[in-house]
């Protein structure tokens, strides 16, 4: 069967949905933490729960870049991101935890709504990166949500080392 393109506009919406879902996890995976817990490595080599979701925040930063660009400009090309020697996220993780979440959901909320303005035809605006060949908004979009998913997994097991995990 054909995907009619009401079908491609729910998918984005559903897309939306999750980002905000997947962002409400991520602070709730850190809440009612002091500072020390959620910055401390509990698996040795591996990012805190702070570091984490500080992670989930300058990825946002640099997709929301890439989707302005690709809305701003005819494909653009689209370099890939190191965030092993991103300064960018130091100068967050330099937060307390607290500041960290309240600005993470802020700039989510304002992400989503940009998200939600859209035309469906925007999101189908494409760039150019080298790593993927058929590369648009919402590729890009997609891929957050999985990246995401993979980090909030790694919260998740972190958080249920040091206390129970809340409740939705």
């Amino acid at each position: 069967m054909g995907e009619h393109k009401h079908d491609r506009h729910e998918a984005h919406r559903q897309l939306v949905t999750r980002l905000r879902a997947q962002a409400a996890d991520a602070a709730r995976l850190i809440s009612g933490l002091d500072e020390d817990a959620a910055s401390r490595r509990i698996v040795s080599g591996k990012w805190s729960l702070k570091e984490l979701l500080c992670h989930l925040w300058r990825s946002q930063q640099i997709f929301a870049g890439r989707v302005a660009a690709m809305r701003e400009q005819e494909n653009p090309q689209v370099a890939p991101w190191d965030p092993e020697n991103d300064s960018g996220f130091a100068d967050l993780t330099a937060r307390t935890a607290v500041e960290a979440v309240t600005a993470f959901l802020a700039d989510r909320e304002r992400f989503a709504a940009v998200l939600e303005s859209l035309a469906p035809a925007d999101w189908h605006r494409p760039g150019r990166h080298p790593e993927f060949p058929l590369y648009d908004v919402h590729f890009q979009i997609e891929y957050m949500a999985f990246h995401e998913a993979h980090h909030l997994y790694q919260m998740y097991q972190r958080r249920s080392m040091i206390s129970r995990i809340p409740h939705a």
